[in-house]
């Protein structure tokens, strides 16, 4: 019976660890922002209604 706990409790360590280890490293990941590319002069223009 105590092998069977002693063996659990190191599993959820290791699993523990684990995450923190996981949520460390996303937490310190450097998201960028892509550039917006300029529109081409043709499609930049909306047409105006007609009145």
């Amino acid at each position: 019976m105590v092998t069977v706990l002693v063996i659990s409790i190191i599993v959820i360590l290791i699993v523990l660890a684990l995450s923190v280890l996981t949520i460390g490293k996303g937490y310190s990941y450097k998201h960028t922002v892509d550039p917006i590319d300029p529109l081409p002069e043709d499609e930049g223009k909306k047409e105006e209604p007609e009145k």
